[in-house]
């Protein structure tokens, strides 16, 4: 049966997925762009998200361009956005000042949410369906705004990860000397910049103590204001622990990620990349909604979200809880120890 939903029948030759959010929104969008490109074959995709994504979007196969807001805002938007001679936009994320401007730059195709009055004025296409609310995975979820222009199939978050397209950059020379035979390298990735209920410093700490009794490189990573906060808490002196905080450009965590054997972290973007490339990623969840891992867990073939009680009252109630910190470090450490040494 066709979907009542689709309107746009003639096959989109250049999309623009609109998505300036942070880095691990937008890896959960790739796989949206990669089916966009199986189901309509040569079509051009432009992925208008922020600067400091870019080297994320760079790994993606199936991105051709990208446009930054940061860049749209400091000049005339609408004439850029003409520019690109895209014929359909998607507002995978909401944002009023960019459906103005798609708006007055003429793309016949304008596709939102339902849920923002702006996009009533704006958008030629609103789709209705409410993430807060769903049983959905984000990446799922985003899949529902592309119901105007085809069928949109129900897909498990493994196929989905089939279809991020995502390749990390050859790893820097000094990120590659970290890479020590006989061990597993392991990132520990303690912050998460507000982004989620973090695991807490003593629980990584104790991490690092079991990990440093057994056969692994530890590398801690983190912005340079994270690590000022993490050094104060957590033992780095060891002989196999690195402290990388605040020395890695984005390009170079990216590298570092994709030779390495796992990475534990929060729900964060280094999180959902290292669920992207195909490594152990160990991610850590309260399961209070909107937050909890049917939402937000990373998506790849070796991807794994934890909560410490599926069931606790005070998320269900959604009320502000801790017991994201009663995932004992052992049962994170029971998960590396699964994986095979080089």
């Amino acid at each position: 049966m066709p979907n009542s939903n689709v309107c746009v029948r003639r096959a989109p030759e250049h999309i623009v997925l609109s998505r300036p959010d942070s880095i691990g929104d937008v890896m959960l969008t790739l796989p949206m762009a990669g089916l966009l490109k199986r189901t309509f074959p040569g079509v051009r995709i432009t992925f208008l998200g922020r600067t400091y994504t870019r080297p994320v979007l760079a790994c993606c196969a199936h991105v051709d361009q990208t446009i930054a807001i940061d860049e749209l805002a400091s000049g005339d938007a609408p004439d850029r956005l003409r520019a690109l001679q895209a014929d359909v936009l998607i507002h995978v994320f909401p944002h009023r000042q960019v459906a103005t401007w798609a708006k007055q730059a003429g793309i016949a195709v304008r596709i939102g949410t339902g849920h923002r009055w702006w996009h009533w004025t704006t958008c030629t296409h609103r789709v209705s369906f409410t993430r807060k609310r769903s049983e959905l995975h984000e990446s799922q979820l985003n899949l529902q705004l592309m119901a105007p222009l085809m069928e949109v199939p129900s897909l498990s978050t493994s196929a989905l990860a089939d279809l991020a397209g995502f390749k990390p950059p050859e790893a820097s020379s000094r990120v590659a000397e970290w890479r020590r035979p006989g061990t597993r390298l392991v990132i520990l990735h303690p912050g998460s910049r507000g982004s989620a209920v973090e695991w807490g410093p003593e629980n990584y700490a104790t991490l690092i103590r079991l990990l440093n009794e057994g056969p692994y490189t530890v590398v801690v990573t983190g912005t340079a204001e994270e690590a000022d906060t993490y050094r104060r808490s957590l033992p780095l002196t060891g002989p196999r622990t690195i402290d990388a905080g605040g020395l890695l450009s984005l390009d170079e965590l990216i590298g570092l990620i994709g030779v390495s054997d796992a990475l534990v972290a929060a729900s964060t973007g280094p999180l959902h990349i290292a669920g992207a490339c195909g490594i152990r990623a160990i991610g850590l969840y309260a399961p209070r909604r909107p937050i909890h891992p049917g939402r937000w867990a990373p998506i790849g073939k070796d991807a794994h979200a934890l909560v410490a009680d599926p069931a606790c009252p005070t998320c269900a109630a959604g009320g502000a809880c801790d017991c994201i910190r009663r995932i004992t470090p052992g049962r994170v450490q029971a998960l590396l120890q699964g994986i095979p040494l080089p």
